[in-house]
């Protein structure tokens, strides 16, 4: 393909993505296919010879499509949000054009430059305390991420990193070995299973600390888990609080649990891959409040803020924590930058090396929506979900099982878990909509999170009207099953 037949593909390719963004509430939300459907479309091995675009082309609808879940269509209601804007997409071409590989400032200056003023621009929207900011001489800053995990496992393994150098300094005699053994590490019962997956990891012991009747952790929670495990000469040595989480978008009470963790000189990072996009709306900006204790902190733009994956911002209030523990400077990475100060080379803040510009979709979308409109598509979605809670609650047969604070509503029938496995696998196997579960405490628990960019007030009502007609239709054969036994 040379360049003129890239510049008529392409074309090409920007209607049929364009049609599909826009005609996607006519697609079924969830395939009908079983697994390994895709094998016997294609074939055995890569053709010897070239193919032309055509051909491939209309493998799409072919071989991809029927294989797709489709988490843009205003139908999709599970997990969290995956965002996406026409500016995202854009820059995204752009990104993949320039295709440099961004691991140092001379790998590509504009790449590392643009991304510290991103996580600037982004900080001041959330209100980020001045000290998480790089400004011209601050000590902290932001980098991009590819996911929340990845920053939770950053965050530990700095932790670790400073920790360990610390007792050192302090009890020379012990070796680095007797002391990772006794390290722990903290997160609520209801954080994300990629905090336990970064213990994993980084090779340390974790602990939940039980979380209240809201679903959040308060203080004297984890000074009860933290007393009896210092008693067990054990070393706490990082908390993972979560603003919005997974189950449920529950907060833990950071002005609780910060100063506990700064006393007792814990790294604090907080885990806001969903809730921390309202955090640049003035009316949900309470939730962070408590930031300032912090060591670190994480939010997916590629989740709520019309940022196409992976986007995921993390700031640290110190950015030598990170790169002492990362920094490793093999002659082929030096540039004669490097030591001006002014430099930022972001392969010591992050694990793998390469990286792509994935400030550029941050820049487009900021700049193209702006913060008025970025805020008016938040605002839009909290509506949505009250919307929903507000069908849910005149329905009797029905209840509400967690605070709506955001986007997710978290429902339920009145009766069994299995009664509400048996309406989420109705719900499901119609495909019209799609839900997943979660467990809150004994409850098996339906969750609804608004999703897609273009979900509307007749999407809302369309889905409760699917699920209350299901829901009917399972309760008359429900007890005439009970009934029969």
């Amino acid at each position: 393909m040379d360049a003129a037949e890239f510049r008529k593909r392409g074309k090409e390719m920007v209607d049929y993505v364009a049609d599909y963004l826009e005609k996607i509430e006519k697609r079924q939300v969830f395939p009908d296919v079983e697994p390994g459907y895709l094998r016997p479309l294609i074939a055995d091995c890569a053709p010897q010879d070239p193919e032309s675009f055509e051909d491939v082309f209309k493998d799409i609808e072919k071989v991809i499509m029927p294989g797709v879940t489709h988490w843009h269509s205003p139908y999709f209601f599970a997990y969290f949000p995956a965002a996406s804007s026409f500016p995202a997409l854009l820059a995204d071409m752009l990104c993949g054009g320039i295709g440099c590989v961004g691991f140092s400032w001379a790998a590509s200056p504009a790449c590392t430059e643009l991304e510290t003023v991103m996580l600037d621009w982004l900080g001041k929207m959330v209100n980020l305390p001045e000290e998480f900011l790089a400004g011209k001489d601050g000590q902290g800053g932001g980098v991009i991420q590819g996911s929340a995990s990845e920053a939770t496992l950053i965050a530990l393994l700095a932790a670790r990193t400073k920790t360990i150098r610390q007792i050192q300094s302090e009890k020379p005699e012990l070796t680095e070995t007797e002391i990772m053994g006794r390290l722990v590490a903290y997160a609520s019962d209801q954080a994300h299973s990629s905090v336990e997956r970064a213990a994993l990891i980084g090779a340390v012991k974790i602990k939940n600390v039980p979380s209240d009747d809201t679903f959040s952790v308060c203080g004297s929670a984890l000074r009860k888990v933290l007393d009896e495990d210092k008693a067990a000469g054990l070393i706490p040595f990082f908390f993972c609080a979560t603003l919005g989480t997974t189950p449920c978008c529950s907060f833990d009470k950071l002005l609780e649990l910060g100063p506990i963790c700064n006393k007792e000189n814990i790294w604090m990072h907080i885990d806001a891959a969903y809730a921390g996009s309202a955090f640049i709306c003035p009316e949900f900006r309470h939730l962070l409040d408590g930031v300032e204790f912090a060591d670190s902190f994480n939010f997916n733009p590629h989740k709520w803020l019309l940022v196409n994956f992976d986007c995921s911002a993390m700031w640290v209030k110190k950015r030598s924590d990170l790169i002492g523990a990362f920094k490793l400077e093999p002659l082929y990475l030096q540039h004669h930058h490097q030591e001006s100060g002014l430099v930022t080379d972001y392969r010591h803040w992050q694990i793998p090396l390469g990286r792509r510009f994935r400030s550029l979709k941050l820049w487009f979308v900021l700049r193209m929506y702006g913060v008025k409109g970025l805020q008016e598509h938040i605002r839009k979605h909290i509506r949505l979900s009250h919307q929903f809670e507000h069908l849910v609650l005149q329905d009797e047969r029905f209840e509400i099982c967690a605070e709506v604070v955001l986007g997710l509503v978290c429902f339920r029938l009145k009766g069994s878990n299995e009664l509400n496995k048996a309406l989420l696998k109705l719900i499901n196997d119609a495909k019209k909509i799609h839900l997943v579960p979660c467990n809150l405490r004994e409850k098996f628990v339906l969750r609804f999170a608004i999703c897609s960019r273009t979900v509307e007030s007749t999407h809302i009502k369309f889905a409760w009207q699917h699920i209350s007609q299901l829901a009917t239709d399972l309760l008359k054969t429900w007890e005439q099953n009970h009934h029969q036994q």
